[in-house]
């Protein structure tokens, strides 16, 4: 194979502190398809090891970096706390700088995003492509709006995040958070619209300066030190990370702002409403970005469970396959991935499935899973029960 000149800035010190246990393994969903040893955590590992060493990659490399969905369940498993995550988006960056690794109609689709009327624009399209049956039903895709009211704020207690894709295809989600948060008798502000986009596919894409430009613009989005709520796992997983992305004072106390919706309201159950129903019987569906990115999973129980019975899918948090644009991607794989969490859910005879992260969502959907956002759940069980 014809190797390309790279320079992998990863350092030595970070690349053996993996020592190969193996633990990792039946945590990684690329390796349980495949069987394959590239296909694993540490198996990619290596293969930038080599890289290192020998400053240069072929298409093997490549293949194996590029396969993996980034669900950092190999970070939970490891004993050694290897930071894959990080270990793979400097590497993905690497190649994006160094090599022809992201095509030019992916760039443009990524700068897409970055763009609240150009995303705009292209969903108006999508809509009517829509309502013409012209997009196949296996995308599963919500149905887009041709237009759409504005959300309104009610107040400044907390700041709102409402993202690129889940704002322009899914914006009755945030009405819901928004009706929940509001229940607690906090008021909810909405970010204008230097904040359109996270920049969280961006990282993954290894699109990293890309990534900072939107970084640096949402930051500016949110004024003042009012909590920053986030329902969407990704999105928030990322805004925690600024401080590392960006390498600034600044973005590190910008990130100490940041929550997930879920685990702002965990500290505050005793403020949300009780209801008199019958609570429903509902899994749910670990988004990788809230169980091991952000850590804070069980909040979903406990606001959930205030108002359903609910019940954790037995497969230790496995990935779905979704991955932000990895679906899209890498369809055949992340089918594959899907396929045992669908058995999964599948096992828990539940009447309905949340999940906390709109590509978890949109991907589950498109196996013809009922799926729907934890506090969309909460806020139609609170108004069944005024």
């Amino acid at each position: 194979m014809t190797k390309v000149k790279l320079d992998l800035p990863i350092s030595t010190d970070d690349l053996s502190s993996c020592v190969a246990c193996g633990l990792c393994l039946p945590h990684c969903p690329t390796y349980r398809v495949t069987q394959e040893e590239g296909s694993s955590p540490r198996g990619r590992i290596a293969l930038m090891q080599r890289a290192h060493h020998e400053g240069a990659v072929d298409a093997e490399f490549i293949q194996f970096i590029d396969s993996c969905i980034q669900c950092r369940g190999c970070e939970t498993a490891c004993p050694a706390g290897v930071e894959f995550g990080s270990m793979m988006e400097t590497t993905r960056e690497a190649l994006t700088a160094q090599t022809h690794y992201v095509p030019w109609w992916l760039r443009l689709g990524y700068r897409l995003l970055g763009s609240q009327g150009a995303l705009a624009a292209a969903s108006k399209v999508l809509a009517i492509l829509q309502r013409l049956s012209l997009i196949p039903r296996r995308f599963s895709l919500p149905r887009i709006p041709l237009t759409q009211k504005p959300l309104r704020s009610s107040g400044s207690d907390v700041w709102l995040f409402t993202g690129c894709v889940m704002d322009a295809w899914m914006r009755d989600t945030h009405r819901a958070v928004q009706r929940v948060i509001e229940s607690t008798g906090k008021a909810v502000a909405f970010p204008d619209k230097r904040a359109v986009c996270c920049g969280a596919l961006h990282v993954h894409a290894g699109l990293g300066p890309d990534a900072r430009r939107l970084a640096a613009r949402t930051i500016e989005a949110f004024p003042g030190d009012n909590p920053i709520l986030v329902d969407s796992a990704g999105c928030g997983a990322q805004l925690k990370e600024y401080g590392r992305l960006l390498g600034s004072e600044s973005a590190r106390k910008f990130s100490q702002r940041v929550f997930d919706v879920h685990e702002w309201l965990a500290q505050r159950v005793e403020d949300l409403p009780e209801v008199d129903l019958t609570p429903p019987r509902i899994a749910v569906q670990d988004p990788c970005h809230l169980r091991h990115a952000q850590r804070v999973h069980e909040a979903v129980y406990q606001v959930l469970g205030l108002y359903a019975e609910t019940v954790p899918v037995d497969d230790d948090g496995l990935c779905c396959g979704a991955g932000g644009a990895y679906a899209t991607l890498h369809s055949e794989m992340a089918s594959d991935v899907r396929d045992r969490k669908v058995e999964a859910i599948e096992r828990t005879n539940a009447q309905e499935v949340a999940s906390a992260n709109p590509g978890c969502l949109l991907h589950l959907r498109s196996a013809g899973i009922a799926v729907r956002h934890p506090l969309e759940i909460v806020d139609t069980l609170m108004r069944k029960g005024e």
